[in-house]
């Protein structure tokens, strides 16, 4: 009875728990069973392009492969006896003439016969002896070596190979399904790859390794580029082999979008050509150059040292900062068409009126304001073509301090332009009551500014008085055609009257004449308007200046009358000792060199005629 009521009372347990199973949460189990031996594959989406105002491609998606070994896989005696039983087979005469349907017969047979004659570690030592010759062969390595890595870590998944070319993968694919080889998975993926990787590295950027945007473009524009990864899940049977005909959850991948720039990489070759020999002449290792095209605010071009190559990236930590954008600096004479323009704009003073520079030193109560040289008297347009110190102070003292830090931010001084790149600097302006500091703002010391925010009010002047900001994108674009954002030309902000606009650039033309300190801008057969600067660089650990280290540039445009472009060249801490350390020395002749180059590539008409000792020497 007791035996009796034992076993009674056990298989009812056994009955009520097969019950609950079966009824009660099957479901939750049926999952679990679903899921046993499938496996989800992430499908990548593929990365937008970013092309050029031509559509000239400067970023795409290359398809690499990654060779993984599941060693989970490879170790099932089950799984590897296919391998082994093909391998038996394939010297056997009959098999060479059978029927594809007759093969696989034959292979079921054979294995058989191989799990039940061999020992299981036999038949996974021959699987992978297989696996790896195969690998070896087409992968260009040796067997010695891919033994190593798959036997000399614990880890079930062993990356045998990366980045391999999508032929190779396809082929090493091809082998392995014919020689029946498991436990081999081969992940594709889109590398990122940059055709003209040393040019506009800090405009285009890169991605990490997850296919992120880690600067420029690649990052501003990541969430449009990166498109929507899909997946698809792989159903295995008992015995790990893919079950072809399985119907699971897929989702595809949808596309990123194109991205066009406003950048003209012929443009941008000659300016990296030009930035790259300025650098070597002036021995410098910091400075830009940047092209904007002044009635829409497009960048036609814009290159930063140091820079990096996209592709390789090995010195992108020290060479990372674009320092068109995000470095600040002194900009000294540069600086001198807010207060001038700013005067002539209120009718405080006309190109002809008279400024007295007190010969080279002006003394006020606590401070005094120098000038590189005495002047006497000097006209509105001299004060320029000198760069009086004096005399830019003298008028900025008529606009007076609240106009003139007025007018500092109607330029766009002290703020970001709004380009679309990350990390743009904002520059610093003190405006304080303190009549040194607006005394030294007044020709470009005392304050920060970017060489972005320079071309930008330069445009202004260059367009008829409108502050545009500057932009590097067109438009946003399906891989259909269809456009999906557009970027217009943003309207901006008058900030001169037209005929301020128009007196600024004729005195500027003044500069670049051979008395002015920028003749060594001029093109020939073109008239040219434009500023030097020359500024001590700024002591960061002392305060104060350093000696004989400067920061030079230059602002100009071309033509005068209607200029179809303004470029601004910066040269950060030149060392070279064969010509003074000025902007009309070391600047002035780069912009001359790239304008000249600018205006071949933009077919723009000559305004005068050209020396003919000089034509004959162009190309």
């Amino acid at each position: 009875m007791i035996v009796c009521l034992t076993l009674v009372v056990g298989l009812s347990a056994l009955s009520a728990r097969l019950v609950f199973l079966q009824l009660i949460d099957c479901e939750e189990f049926a999952e679990k069973a679903q899921k046993t031996g499938q496996r989800k594959k992430d499908l990548p989406a593929q990365r937008g392009l970013i092309v050029d105002r031509y559509e000239e491609i400067l970023a795409r998606n290359l398809p690499k492969t990654k060779v993984i070994v599941d060693k989970y896989q490879a170790r099932d005696a089950n799984v590897a006896s296919y391998a082994v039983a093909l391998q038996i087979l394939e010297s056997r005469q009959d098999f060479e003439e059978a029927s594809p349907e007759r093969k696989s017969k034959m292979i079921r047979q054979q294995r058989r016969k191989v799990i039940e004659q061999l020992d299981p570690q036999e038949i996974i030592e021959r699987h992978l002896a297989k696996a790896i010759e195969i690998m070896a062969e087409t992968l260009g390595s040796t067997k010695g070596s891919l033994r190593q890595k798959i036997e000399g870590t614990r880890r079930m998944d062993v990356v045998i190979a990366q980045n391999v070319s999508e032929d190779v993968s396809d082929l090493l694919q091809q082998r392995l399904k014919a020689a029946r080889i498991q436990g081999i998975r081969l992940e594709k993926k889109m590398r990122r790859w940059y055709s003209s990787p040393n040019l506009a590295s800090h405009l285009v950027g890169y991605v990490n390794h997850e296919g992120k945007g880690c600067s420029g473009i690649e990052q501003q524009m990541n969430v449009e580029l990166r498109g929507i990864n899909g997946f698809q899940v792989i159903k295995r049977d008992r015995r790990g082999m893919v079950i072809p005909a399985h119907r699971a959850p897929m989702k595809p991948p949808v596309s990123g979008f194109n991205v066009q720039l406003t950048i003209d990489m012929g443009l941008q070759a000659v300016v990296e050509e030009e930035l790259d020999l300025a650098m070597e002449d002036s021995e410098a290792h910091r400075g830009c150059i940047i092209i904007l095209q002044p009635d829409t605010g497009e960048v036609l071009a814009m290159a930063s040292r140091p820079h990096y190559n996209l592709n390789v990236r090995e010195n992108v930590v020290a060479a990372g900062m674009n320092y068109a954008v995000q470095a600040v600096y002194e900009p000294g004479s540069t600086f001198k068409v807010v207060a001038t323009a700013g005067a002539l704009n209120e009718g405080l003073v006309n190109p002809r009126t008279r400024i007295f520079c007190h010969h080279g030193k002006l003394k006020e109560k606590r401070f005094s304001v120098p000038d590189h040289h005495p002047y006497g008297w000097l006209s509105f347009e001299e004060v320029l073509a000198k760069s009086s110190n004096i005399g830019t102070y003298q008028i900025a003292r008529q606009l007076g301090q609240k106009k003139f830090y007025r007018y500092v931010d109607r330029f766009g001084f002290g703020q970001k332009c709004g380009v679309e790149l990350p990390f743009e600097g904002k520059g610093l302006v003190h405006k304080t009551s303190n009549a040194v500091d607006f005394s030294r703002a007044t020709y470009g010391y005392a304050l920060n500014v970017t060489p972005l925010q320079v071309a930008s009010a330069y445009g202004a002047i260059a367009n008829g008085g409108v502050l545009i900001k500057p932009s590097l994108l067109k438009k946003v674009v399906a891989n259909d055609g269809t456009v999906v954002k557009s970027f217009e030309k943003y309207q901006g902000e008058r900030i001169l009257k037209k005929v301020t606009a128009k007196r600024m650039r004729k005195a500027l033309a003044k500069v670049v004449s051979p008395r002015g300190t920028a003749k060594l801008a001029a093109v020939p057969g073109y008239e040219v308007a434009g500023k030097t600067g020359t500024a001590k660089k700024h002591n960061p650990k002392r305060g104060g200046y350093l000696d004989g280290r400067y920061v030079v540039s230059f602002a100009g445009m071309m033509p005068v009358d209607k200029p179809e472009f303004v470029c601004v060249v910066v040269i950060d801490d030149p060392q070279t000792t064969k010509v003074k350390r000025y902007g009309g020395t070391l600047a002035a002749p780069v912009f001359s060199r790239v304008a000249s180059r600018i205006a071949s590539h933009l077919n723009l008409s000559p305004s005068r005629a050209i020396p003919a000792s000089i034509a004959s020497n162009q190309p």
